[in-house]
């Protein structure tokens, strides 16, 4: 075995191993003092010309690639399954039922902004298309179902889609109060005593006045607040009580012409007979 081919088998071993291309002068550090590293590097390449391994120039560096008229043999088709969001499974539903539809009434439904992304996802897919302009302000774009969205879904026409007691059967529908899906679905605090129980505070209030009933004196600080005015108005003195000197005292003008009237008949003697 020459120098010469121990060489080269030491440069294709380098340019093997190393994990980017390697410069000449990066190469040289590794090969005995002398070798001229640019005549090894074109020979090498020449052994390699038709191989399906070949050595390539990037700039100032070399390194092995898969010969280019190979490249077919390592591209590879997958298809990826993409899993619809909320929104889109929501905006699709609206769409098949109320179809056509806009973009607008999509989200007055829903009661939320449309992502851009949710019918570009949907339209991907080849479930909805485009019905056209609504004749109003601005003829905004109309949706509607295609046929793969039948196929998918296994449905014959559109009137084969499950309606709301179909739903509710299948348990697709929460039929319970709202306030009550949510708190045991863990979005909401759930409530005290169970379904329709009273917030905390409310039974609360109404666990104390169970527990503490009400005084027998309970109000009469506010009726004796309210009657002392009235009590003050008859304590002073009249017009009359005033100028007999004498307050407090009922003066009545009669009482005086009564007590003459006896003093009269027992005065008088008793007819005779």
């Amino acid at each position: 075995m020459t120098d010469h081919f121990q060489l080269l088998r030491s440069l294709e071993a380098l340019l093997f191993a190393a994990n980017e291309p390697q410069t000449p002068a990066v190469l040289a550090r590794s090969l005995p003092e002398g070798a001229d590293v640019g005549v090894l590097l074109e020979e090498l390449a020449g052994l390699y010309g038709n191989r399906g391994v070949a050595l390539t120039r990037i700039g100032e560096a070399y390194c092995f690639r898969t010969a280019p008229d190979l490249a077919h043999l390592f591209s590879r088709e997958q298809t990826q399954q993409k899993k619809l969001t909320r929104a889109a499974v929501e905006s699709l539903a609206i769409i098949a039922y109320h179809q056509p539809v806009t973009r607008a009434e999509i989200e007055e439904i829903r009661g939320v902004a449309l992502s851009k992304g949710t019918l570009d996802t949907l339209l991907e897919a080849g479930w909805i298309q485009p019905r056209g302009r609504r004749e109003v302000p601005g003829r905004p774009v109309t949706w509607g179902t295609t046929d793969a969205f039948l196929s998918h879904f296994g449905l014959e026409s559109l009137n084969a889609l499950p309606g709301v007691e179909e739903l509710k059967a299948a348990g697709l529908l929460d039929t319970r109060p709202a306030v009550t899906a949510l708190s045991e679905r863990g979005l909401l605090a759930p409530l005290q005593g169970g379904e329709g129980a009273l917030p905390p505070s409310v039974e609360e209030a109404a666990e104390a006045e169970e527990a503490e009933p009400l005084a027998d004196d309970f109000g009469e600080a506010l009726l004796e607040e309210e009657q002392a005015p009235a009590i003050e108005s008859e304590a002073e003195p009249s017009g009359n009580e005033m100028a007999s000197g004498e307050p407090g005292e009922d003066t009545d003008p009669d009482a005086g012409e009564d007590d003459e009237d006896q003093a009269r008949t027992a005065a008088a003697p008793a007819d005779e007979p």
